[in-house]
């Protein structure tokens, strides 16, 4: 049996059910898609459908809920670890950049678009698990301040301008543009970090004693960063 207690040829149908919805619902819209067009890519039954899924809401609820496991296995496990907090910060981007732009993860995308279409418990729930995200974005640039790896900034303006960056990806990214999605996600890094990088003059790191460096001198790397950044 698997977590969720479904047999596991069960819990690879239940995927493939939210991979499915997922995609459609990108294409049409949360109220644009109906349950019969979810059956029918599913190749099943409407009735076979809601033997999976109770009603439209707690689909979407599901969708969202395996996109912020997706979100918390592809980004959140790998930078966590990481730690210098700008560095953190920049591979944190990076991946989360990819993330939104790979046309697999169509599930993380619902989360942005249709994230006001949820209601009660279920949006609550969702809520939740999206201001872990923030308090970990938040605690890294409150940490980068302190060390005096960042110029002074407060940690909640830090965090919702990364997030403010990162999360509107999704609506002007074309993957047949003329930048690739590693372009945009080095480019957006390089955009953001060496405005606020700093080093300590003098050795005394501190906010009256913070002089604006580019990102090599400050973290003692070429351009090419610690290596911690790759997918």
């Amino acid at each position: 049996m698997t977590h969720s207690g479904r047999k596991p040829d069960e819990g690879e149908r239940y995927k493939a059910i939210l991979e499915t919805a997922a995609r459609l619902i990108c294409e049409r819209g949360y109220e644009g898609t109906s349950m019969q067009e979810i059956a029918a890519a599913c190749r099943m039954t409407k009735a076979g459908l809601y033997h999976h899924i109770q009603n439209k809401e707690q689909l979407l609820f599901a969708i969202m809920n395996y996109g912020m496991d997706l979100f918390e296995e592809q980004v959140l496990s790998r930078v966590q670890d990481i730690a210098d907090p700008v560095e953190r910060l920049r591979a944190c981007m990076r991946h989360n950049i990819l993330l939104v732009t790979r046309g697999w993860s169509k599930e993380v995308i619902i989360i942005l678009h249709e994230h006001a279409t949820l209601t009660g418990e279920a949006r609550a729930f969702i809520d939740s698990r999206k201001k872990r995200y923030v308090d970990f974005l938040e605690e890294a640039f409150s940490q980068a301040a302190q060390q005096g790896r960042i110029r002074p900034v407060d940690p909640t303006i830090g965090a919702f301008s990364f997030l403010g960056m990162v999360l509107w990806v999704y609506k002007w990214f074309k993957p047949d543009g003329r930048l690739s999605d590693e372009q945009i996600a080095d480019g957006m890094v390089e955009l953001l970090f060496p405005p606020i990088v700093a080093a300590a003059v003098d050795g005394q790191p501190g906010v009256s004693s913070l002089r604006m460096v580019p990102r090599a001198a400050a973290s003692g790397s070429g351009s090419g960063g610690s290596g911690t950044e790759g997918t």
